[in-house]
């Protein structure tokens, strides 16, 4: 094999054509220029324009969607803002680096190699929220401050995200962590898409921090800010939607940094490489648009009664709770080398063989049981509800603000289904058609 051919990325394990065409062409190019572009006019629409991207779009056809941009863009160079950004980023550097926590041993890779983490998501979770209490109890900060500055934090993050992704290219070509690294020849695809699986800088392992101690970690602290300012405009007491909403999503997060070792061997670590989609993505599109139906509700709460806030709060929690069984089956079944229960009984599996990028052969086992015997991606419908029921609160007060990020959600996790699929079909082969004929559906039995 030549340099080329083993510094190419593998498709198999690292692409998929999902559901979207042109991906690898018109994609990345498209993709890059509109979704920094995007994550601000969300942001102004939903708090300037009441969510209506009607009056946005006449706006635009009146003065020019660039004229329009160059007005409503939010300072990129605002002090105060960076000394935030700043802080809080050193702050879960540090926590990430020099919190106690087990060794965890990660799924190996194609290449053979094995990434090892120190399982400390929820101490550094606890450890944030702890911190920020006390500080803004001893108003040593201002959480509403982070409302109040929103805007001017995504256009500085749009800025670091861009300047991370370049460090990550030039060190992808350059000085990859891992052999697990690649070249698909065109430096636009390498920076969308990434050409280090797992890169490494200065002993902080890059996903890690995006995805959890930043991208995840900002969704806590965000809605909390959020929630200290829509108490202040309420002299000083939260309203009822906004606690159902802030409720549901902190046991979300209680899970998923729970659960973060689980996170670390799915499929956007595993097989998603980092770079533009998945860096860009944590640092600004998910402080920009998940935490979105909360920065609305801070000024479009309506009210609520306590029989139904209590409903909708079981409804989303349970929600949550079916997410998290379900993926947990699926790690434990993998952990234990398919020797457990499920259900109160062994579970069913294919024994699945494929090859790696090594040529060596390797054995999977693929889940039969439990959640998984419903369809091949069923956590996926817990998920879309929970995130249904936390953006309820907003009821009938809009549909952009409260409701984008469900939607959004609906359709990322069904083109990752498709993903998924293509990539797994491609793996495995024969073991996959033999896989999809026992569970026939990919996310709901009897539509999709």
């Amino acid at each position: 094999m030549t340099n080329k051919d083993s510094n190419a990325i593998s498709k198999d394990w690292s692409g998929g054509t999902g559901v979207l065409p042109g991906r690898e062409v018109f994609g990345p190019l498209f993709l890059m220029l509109a979704t920094p572009c995007f994550s601000i006019i969300y942001f102004h629409v939903v708090t300037q324009m009441n969510g209506d991207f009607l009056a946005f779009a006449n706006l635009c056809l009146q003065q020019g969607l660039w004229n329009v941009l160059t007005t409503i863009w939010p300072s990129s160079f605002d002090p105060t803002t960076w000394k935030m950004i700043g802080s809080f980023l050193g702050f879960e550097l540090l926590l990430q680096r020099f919190l106690p926590g087990k060794e965890f041993k990660a799924t190996i890779t194609p290449k053979g190699n094995i990434p090892v983490y120190t399982a400390n998501g929820m101490q550094a979770y606890f450890v944030t929220i702890i911190t920020l209490l006390t500080l803004s109890h001893f108003d040593i900060i201002q959480p509403s401050l982070v409302y109040d500055k929103f805007g001017n934090i995504l256009a500085s993050m749009n800025i670091f995200a861009w300047v991370l992704c370049t460090i990550l290219l030039v060190k992808g070509h350059l000085a990859p962590s891992t052999t697990d690294s690649g070249t698909t020849g065109s430096w636009v695809y390498d920076f969308f898409w990434g050409m280090d699986l797992y890169p490494n800088i200065l002993g902080w392992d890059v996903k890690m921090f995006t995805n959890c101690r930043a991208g995840m970690m900002f969704w806590v602290v965000g809605i909390l800010c959020f929630a200290k300012k829509n108490q202040e405009l309420h002299g000083g007491n939260l309203q009822l939607g906004m606690a159902v909403n802030i409720g549901i999503q902190m046991i979300y997060l209680s899970k998923f940094y729970y659960w973060e070792m689980g996170y670390m061997c799915s499929m956007d670590i595993q097989h998603d490489r980092a770079g533009y989609y998945l860096c860009w993505g944590c640092l600004v599109w998910v402080p920009a648009v998940y935490t979105s139906h909360t920065f609305y509700l801070v000024e479009h709460c309506p009210e609520w009664s306590v029989p139904g806030a209590i409903t909708l709060f079981l409804c989303g929690a349970a929600s949550v709770f079916i997410n998290y069984d379900s993926d947990n089956q699926r790690y434990v079944f993998r952990q234990s080398n398919g020797h457990c229960k499920i259900w109160g009984k062994t579970p069913n599996r294919i024994v699945a063989e494929y090859t790696t990028t090594n040529g060596d052969t390797k054995k999977s086992l693929l889940l039969l049981d439990g959640w998984w015997k419903i369809s091949r991606h069923f956590h996926y419908v817990p998920e879309i509800l929970a995130s249904l029921c936390w953006s309820l609160p907003a009821w009938n007060t809009g549909l952009v603000g409260p409701y984008f990020y469900v939607t959004f959600l609906a359709v990322l996790l069904t083109d990752r289904a498709f993903r998924d699929d293509d990539r797994c079909s491609k793996k495995y082969g024969k073991y996959w058609k033999e896989y999809c004929d026992q569970v026939p559906y990919k996310i709901v039995p009897g539509l999709v």
